[in-house]
């Protein structure tokens, strides 16, 4: 940070030490993982989650001195963090994120529909980048397990709250906050953090039974094997053996495409328009989502290079997929830097 003081620091209003900057950097990367996940829950975006995380710590470096060490640190970033991103979303064009155009009914055989690159489509989030969670373990009163608030689902379930409902929910019902603490940090009543709770509840029990993502069996052996025969279909180029692993009412979207498709023959009718594109595929195990990812490099025909092609988030469901989202290009290389991985494959060829 360029305007980082010395060593030394005045006193703060209540006559306690302003943090110094090796106590700040503490600060801060015990923290970074935490609020990056809160603020890509907010926005639906890795890549504005890591530039709010940026803003939030330079302005608590500009605004340290309000915090005397006295109360929750955890609590100070989250409450600059979550204004930040409401702050965000005011100024952008649209309040939320997608993973599918809210009513477009899923499609059959080619696509159709285009690409709608102007819309603002949910972003994948790297495993890698998940919290420890040591002071970021959820209150008492959370309704939801991290593991099911960090899927893709899920994320894409609350983007359809109004911004206050969404940080509501996330606040309460991800983080365990209580109604008080939440009315401190959004400002208003207790009363009126618990209407927009009531009403975020609401709208999340019409997409899900209860409120909630259907519990999916957890992980096991099972989907380590799902997993390999997934990446052999791949490499082998063997459509029908990848479709054999979808279950029959499976859905598959493809941001930044329109389309959709629902059941494992329409699915099957939309890969055998574009299975012959490319001339091979490389695929390589990643995790997005607390799920089961993989990374796809595709040849093109008389071109020799294996080139970033598609990122695949898998849902799982008692081994087979019960829903497959695949960020194409030109979203699907731009992710690729974010999980750790080359534009170019320079792996085994075989």
């Amino acid at each position: 940070m360029t305007d980082a003081p010395g060593p030394l620091e005045p006193l703060g209003p209540t006559g306690g030490p302003i943090l110094d900057r090796p106590a700040f950097e503490r600060l801060t990367t015990t923290h970074r993982r935490a609020l990056k996940l809160h603020c890509y829950r907010m926005m639906g975006s890795l890549h504005e989650a890591d530039d709010l995380v940026q803003e939030t710590f330079l302005k608590a470096w500009r605004g340290r001195a309000q915090f005397d060490g006295r109360g929750s640190p955890r609590g100070w970033l989250y409450t600059i963090a979550t204004n930040a991103c409401l702050n965000a979303i005011k100024a952008r064009s649209s309040a939320h994120r997608i993973l599918e155009e809210p009513a477009r009914p899923p499609s059959e055989g080619r696509a159709a529909a285009g690409l709608a690159a102007e819309l603002s489509w949910l972003e994948p989030y790297p495993d890698a980048e998940l919290p420890d969670l040591i002071d970021g373990e959820p209150g008492p009163d959370a309704r939801y397990e991290t593991s099911e608030a960090v899927r893709l689902a899920f994320v894409a379930a609350i983007q359809l709250l109004p911004p206050r409902q969404r940080a509501s929910l996330l606040l309460c019902d991800v983080l365990g906050w209580s109604a008080l603490e939440t009315a401190q940090l959004l400002g208003g009543s207790t009363a009126s953090v618990n209407s927009a709770l009531q009403r975020a509840r609401a709208t999340l029990g019409e997409r899900y039974p209860q409120g909630r993502p259907q519990q999916r069996s957890q992980p096991n052996p099972q989907e380590g094997v799902l997993l390999e025969r997934y990446i052999s279909a791949w490499q082998a180029a063997n459509l029908d053996g990848f479709i054999a692993l979808l279950r029959e009412d499976a859905t598959y979207h493809m941001p930044p495409w329109r389309d959709w498709y629902r059941g494992r023959p329409a699915i099957h009718g939309f890969f055998k328009t574009v299975w012959g594109n490319f001339a091979g595929y490389r695929a390589v195990a990643t995790r997005a989502n607390g799920q089961p990812a993989v990374a796809i490099y595709a040849r093109r025909h008389q071109e020799p290079e294996w080139r970033a092609q598609s990122l695949h988030v898998i849902e799982p469901a008692y081994g087979a997929i019960a829903s497959l989202t695949v960020y194409v290009a030109p979203l699907g290389p731009g992710l690729f830097a974010a999980f750790g991985l080359p534009p170019v494959w320079s792996g085994p060829q075989a």
